[in-house]
């Protein structure tokens, strides 16, 4: 019966020690990919050449302003964009009435001539201009500069906002942050204010805000929200409830400032400033926003769009590891993130709270 035991124990020892060591890896089942959507753009879009000169004079010829749209293929944000936005009549009239947009490929290989004479290839385009979130629409004036660039995907509210100020050359009279701002003093927006707070978190710290010092070295992530916000009310209801999300927000430093308050603070370079006033600065358009600091008080990153959990997660990860130092092309990381994911057995959703 011993030997019996002896053999069977070598045999089992030696399946052990023969056993490749990557095999439990190799046996994971691949975590699946899920929330993509195909993007499905209007018939109405300008058939270009991609000489955006052209493209250019030939909008201002006939009244309008050109859009560059930029997107990718299982971009569940740019499919909102046209089955949300664009299924609102007054959206799709203002639009055509005033501008012509070319869609290009983020990662796409078609030549492009720019404003200045200089050729790229889509992808390559779109590296140069640093786009970090997709769709992005780029908005020319007639003297061929880009007046406005909007980055990921705002709801139809927003969404019209940007629409008015770039058909009315409101640029003329101020830059967008002061428009929004002059926006949110008419009565309609004010319905309720004094009735509601800001949300709270216990991860945000509590003034005085000396941004200034930061003994801890931590990353610092600046919140810039107002009362009677729904967006706002989106990001602290769903996603910001988010276990995963929460763990890595807890290694940040994070404030929350109204963005129309004259709360007083010191910035990380030290000045002293109205929450009101820094977010003009910043050009702060949209709320919620979240503008990350690296510990030595310079801007890496800011999130002034609606995202959902993956995207969100993949930004405070991107910087929390440092990734952003070497890999600027913040695309490039969420692939690379996504397939390392998948590998390790975890589901990567697009889309869900």
């Amino acid at each position: 019966m011993l030997n019996k035991f002896i053999t069977l124990f070598c045999i089992g020892l030696f399946f052990i020690l023969t056993t490749p060591l990557g095999l439990a890896e190799e046996n994971t089942k691949e975590g699946q990919f899920l929330g993509a959507k195909t993007a499905t753009h209007p018939t109405w879009f300008k058939e270009s050449f991609l000489d955006l000169e052209e493209d250019v004079a030939d909008a201002t010829e006939d009244g309008k302003r050109l859009v560059i749209y930029i997107g990718q293929a299982n971009c569940p944000y740019c499919n909102q964009l046209w089955s949300e936005n664009f299924a609102q009549p007054d959206i799709v009239k203002t639009f055509r009435q005033h501008f012509e947009i070319v869609a290009l490929n983020l990662w796409g290989d078609r030549e492009l001539i720019t404003v200045n004479g200089k050729k790229y290839t889509e992808k390559d385009f779109s590296t140069a201009l640093s786009i970090a979130y997709t769709p992005t629409l780029l908005f020319f004036n007639e003297d061929r500069k880009v007046i406005h660039k909007l980055e990921g995907y705002l709801p139809p509210k927003d969404f019209r906002l940007v629409l008015e100020y770039i058909a009315q050359h409101k640029e003329k009279e101020g830059n967008y942050a002061d428009f929004v701002a002059a926006k949110e003093k008419h009565p309609e927006a004010k319905i309720n204010k004094t009735k509601v707070t800001l949300h709270p978190e216990p991860f945000f710290s509590k003034p005085p805000y000396d941004l200034s010092i930061n003994d801890d070295k931590h990353y610092l992530v600046v919140f810039f929200e107002e009362k009677n916000c729904k967006n706002c009310d989106l990001l602290h209801k769903k996603t910001l409830k988010n276990k995963d999300t929460r763990g890595l927000i807890k290694q940040f430093k994070s404030i929350q400032l109204d963005r129309y308050a004259k709360t007083s603070l010191k910035t990380p370079s030290g000045k002293t400033i109205t929450a009101k006033d820094w977010a003009t600065a910043l050009n702060i358009n949209y709320l919620p926003a979240m503008v990350f600091f690296d510990p030595d008080g310079n801007e890496v990153m800011r999130i002034d769009t609606q995202m959902r959990n993956f995207h969100i997660q993949s930004v405070y990860d991107y910087i929390l590891s440092g990734a952003y130092k070497g890999e600027k092309n913040f695309q490039r990381y969420l692939s690379a993130r996504s397939e390392k994911m998948r590998q390790q057995g975890k589901d990567v959703d697009l889309w869900k709270y």
